[in-house]
């Protein structure tokens, strides 16, 4: 798999460099850690909850709360020298994982929808932490493959990493503050126009996806938007088979052969893996013999134990608690290890974690096995929808931390704490949405177009009625849609494999510019990426446009020559360069206007 960002491992996060604020608790103490987790699940959490809450109910997906919460988080722990990045990546981690649970508050959305009788709210809130913790562990395992082996970008890990060393570091902040300021001005500025402006919400503009875009570059952002016009161009085909009917956009079918597409990919990639890991442990290759370090340490055992317990809870408490069947409830929680490693490489490659299609195939999944009942069916897929939505944060995190050095174990608990109390105030901030705004109680998937609620289109729980009740009607063409995208996927990630790996096409892309443009066009157009090209299959075409154009831009800003250091300034790291920057502004930008939005409007509503 290629990508065009790596990921550069730091040094050790034990070496103090200084306090500055000598008021400020000790760096380690106990004092320490309960000022960074009462921030950042008391007062950062709860805050990208209701950003996240808000654009998941208004939009029906949201940005991850990793960015704002590293940028506000990072002003606290300013006061401890450059060693405060570690400080605000702690932060971060508790508040994106509140965030990340309270926009899974559209499963309870749902249930009103369809008429299904609610729990009491102590069992939703016990099944969610389960479930989230379930996920934490599970993607802490896959932490190795993801972050370390593969070395995917996570385009918003790598943004909040930016941050972090940039506004805890001064060198690098007088470096770095203008393209970073005004990505953040402009992010800001974007993300209101989108919503309160009807021409930019007309032609969709995303700041958070353009800037995702700068991040990954041209490689990873001209597929999604070739894949796009694909779907589009194939719309009349999939009417004319069944697929679609007159009107349905093409993502209706398209996300399926997406989604198939990374697992095509993935089967290769994970069964290299594997191999490798079979020869060493049969002694047939060496094993590497280099020393992990200290931060990226995390007791193996521990872990296995810690998935086993909370997969064993999530299925108890589902049956016992919930009176699910214990059938779907297993069947779920092994779709949880597929879908936390296709659902992971997705997010790495284009920081897009397609939680609401992976709940989707598996009910697919489940109605080809037999399953009816669209209430059995919600229950099993929050436990997909939560867990991969978990562990696709806990691999942005670990992302950042091996930018920067952080403990992983530290994070892993910081990370627990947040899921801890987004699991509580999930079922919260979705009671107080509702209530605040009656529209969302109404089901939009029995209305006609002209009675859609403009600003609420709930595009996630939409989705999941959709599928539910289609569990009466069963569509096979659904399970061909997805195998066709495996197909395909095999076949273009096989065929890159054997041609990135011959010596003579490494010669000739080494060569010069008519190799590097050879190898370019063959990325971005000829043979991209499946991970790459399945972002387009996920949203909609002018979403796609965005993030094709951030790539654009930011590889053609890298390919200019850069400008050297004035005397007596050092080295921006390779990472930081203007594009990664400026792009990183954008999706913190985007982040503050939707936390602006959403607070304001609903403090107005409820002061109404």
């Amino acid at each position: 798999m290629t990508t065009s960002t790596s990921v550069p491992m730091a040094g050790p996060a034990d070496v103090p460099s200084g306090q500055r604020w000598n008021w400020l608790p000790r760096q380690g103490s106990w004092g320490y850690h309960a000022l960074l987790l009462t921030l950042g699940i008391l007062v950062l959490g709860p805050l990208g909850g209701v950003t996240a809450s808000y654009m998941n109910f208004s939009l029906g997906f949201f940005v991850g709360g990793q960015v704002l919460a590293g940028l506000l988080g990072s002003v606290v722990t300013l006061g401890y020298g450059s060693d405060g990045k570690h400080g605000a990546n702690f932060i971060q981690t508790a508040a994106a994982s509140v965030a990340g649970m309270s926009a899974m508050g559209v499963l309870i959305q749902a249930m009103v929808w369809m008429g299904m009788p609610q729990p009491p709210v102590w069992q939703l809130m016990l099944y969610m932490l389960c479930i989230g913790m379930l996920g934490a562990g599970v993607g802490m395992l896959y932490t190795p493959i993801l972050v370390d082996k593969l070395q995917l970008p996570y385009p918003s890990g790598f943004a909040v990493a930016n941050i972090l060393r940039a506004l805890t570091d001064p060198v690098l902040l007088r470096r770095s503050v203008a393209k970073l300021g005004s990505g953040i001005g402009f992010g800001l500025a974007g993300g209101v126009a989108a919503a309160k402006v009807a021409f930019m919400g007309t032609i969709e503009l995303s700041t958070s996806t353009l800037g995702a875009g700068m991040l990954v570059g041209a490689r990873i952002g001209i597929p999604a938007i070739i894949a796009g016009g694909i779907g589009w161009s194939l719309v009349p085909y999939f009417i004319s088979i069944g697929w679609l009917h007159e009107g349905d956009p093409f993502r209706k079918i398209m996300f399926l052969i997406a989604l198939g597409t990374i697992m095509g990919a993935a089967i290769i990639d994970l069964s290299l893996i594997f191999w490798q890991a079979w020869q060493r442990l049969t002694g047939r290759t060496a094993a590497p013999t280099a020393t992990v370090e200290s931060w990226k340490r995390v007791d193996s055992k521990r872990m296995f134990m810690w998935v086993g317990f909370w997969a064993v809870a999530t299925v108890g408490v589902g049956h016992y608690v919930l009176n699910q069947p214990v059938f779907y409830l297993v069947f779920a929680v092994l779709l949880v290890f597929l879908f936390a490693m296709v659902n992971g490489i997705s997010q790495g490659i284009s920081d897009s974690n397609p939680i609401s299609s992976a709940f989707v195939v598996s009910i697919v999944m489940m109605a080809a096995i037999g399953l009816k009942d669209p209430a059995i069916g919600l229950m099993a897929g929050t436990v997909l929808l939560v867990s991969v939505s978990v562990a696709g944060d806990m691999q942005q995190d670990r992302s950042t931390g091996a930018r920067l050095g952080t403990s992983r174990t530290l994070q892993f608990r910081y990370q627990v704490a947040g899921i801890f109390v987004g699991a509580v105030v999930a079922v919260g901030f979705a009671k107080l949405f509702m209530a605040a705004y009656p529209v969302l109680l109404l089901d939009q998937t029995v209305m006609k177009a002209g009675e859609q609620p403009a600003e609420w289109s709930a595009a996630m729980t939409y989705k999941f009625v959709g599928v539910l009740r289609s569990l009466t009607d069963d569509k096979p063409y659904q399970r061909t849609a997805i195998w066709v995208g495996v197909g395909i996927g095999f076949a273009v990630e096989l065929a890159r494999k054997l041609i990135k790996r011959n010596a003579g096409y490494q010669r000739f892309v080494a060569s010069g510019k008519p190799g590097f443009c050879t190898d370019f066009v063959l990325d971005a157009v000829v043979l991209p990426s499946p991970y790459a090209w399945s972002f387009g299959g996920f949203v909609n075409l002018n979403t796609s446009a965005w993030f094709a154009i951030g790539g654009v831009i930011s590889s053609f800003l890298n390919s200019l020559p850069k400008p050297k250091p004035k005397p007596g300034e050092t080295e921006l790291p390779e990472d930081m360069s203007s594009s990664s920057l400026f792009g990183g502004g954008l999706i913190a930008g985007d982040a503050l206007a939707a936390l602006g939005l959403g607070v304001i409007g609903l403090l107005a509503t409820l002061a109404g």
